[in-house]
């Protein structure tokens, strides 16, 4: 503390040398109290110069005015958090859901990166303002037309639109750059499902779940899954029933089939007769199932 507080006077006091040599410099000046004026404020500036840790220039902030830093009583002044750039603000409010503020912290970064559309896109889909986001994706897919990722996005709109061939094209289209990827075969599935294509959307939700096991559990920002319509999700969730039977995870199993035979899309007869549900027989949940079922 000793020579902390040396080491401090001596810059004071060598401070205070160059304000006397910077006072004579000024000894044009006629009247003495400006003179004063001059010196002082020149050595408080000096002073908090002096005492303030340096900040590099990517987090640097405007000096406070060294009359704040003067004032009796004051105390030291803190440290300052670097500000978020536009990019980062965006990013916050994405993962706080505030899709329209994200957006509009988006815009203010110039030049504006495929990567940058692309959350562009997925904001205004978070939105349903799916003419948007189909607008952001295309421009970030020319601008790096080999990002799986956007071209699964991209898919998902023309999905939304009910467009299920252009959509699993796309799909197909992205499996070429990402062949391991577990979330566009669970989207490609689905879009085969809506197509009535159940044999081929079964086994892409089988090749979704021998890459990723959680990946019908799991939701990733940056990457958005199908918006499965009300009347698809019926056929969506029997076949995740039988894939994530074929794979052993029968609580996933059952309470997928559950859901399924509450949309109506299945009953006990038709599970019964489904050599892959077969695995289930003696797991308490699946006979709870079929009883509640057998009673109605």
């Amino acid at each position: 503390m000793q020579k902390r507080a040396l080491d401090r006077d001596c810059r004071n006091i060598a401070i205070a040398n160059g304000v006397n040599n910077m006072a004579i410099k000024a000894r044009g000046i006629r009247q003495p109290g400006r003179i004063a004026q001059f010196a002082v404020t020149v050595f408080l500036a000096a002073l908090v110069s002096a005492n303030t840790p340096s900040l590099s220039a990517q987090n640097s902030t405007p000096a406070q005015p060294p009359l704040l830093a003067a004032e009796p009583n004051s105390p030291a002044p803190k440290a300052q958090l670097a500000p978020l750039s536009p990019e980062e603000l965006g990013d916050l409010h994405m993962v706080r859901r505030r899709y329209q503020a994200a957006i509009e912290a988006y815009l203010q970064v110039s030049p504006k990166t495929a990567s940058l559309w692309n959350k562009m896109g997925i904001a205004n889909q978070q939105m349903f303002n799916l003419p948007e986001a189909k607008k952001c994706y295309e421009t970030s897919l020319k601008m790096n037309p080999k990002n799986s990722d956007v071209t699964n996005n991209l898919a998902t709109v023309y999905y939304s639109l009910k467009e299920y061939s252009y959509a699993e094209r796309l799909y197909r289209k992205a499996l070429k750059e990402s062949p391991k990827s577990a979330l566009i075969y669970k989207n490609l599935g689905t879009a085969l499902l809506a197509e009535n294509k159940f044999k081929k959307g079964w086994e892409c939700y089988q090749e979704a779940l021998n890459i990723d096991p959680e990946v019908f559990e799991r939701n990733n920002l940056l990457r958005i899954g199908e918006p499965t319509p009300a009347q698809k999700r019926g056929a969506m969730n029997y076949y995740l029933a039988k894939s994530y039977a074929h794979v052993g995870m029968a609580d996933r199993a059952v309470g997928y089939l559950r859901m399924a035979i509450d949309e109506g899309f299945t009953d006990r007869k038709k599970v019964l007769a489904d050599k892959e549900f077969a695995s289930l027989r003696g797991f308490s949940a699946f006979e709870q199932l079929l009883s509640e079922q057998q009673m109605q």
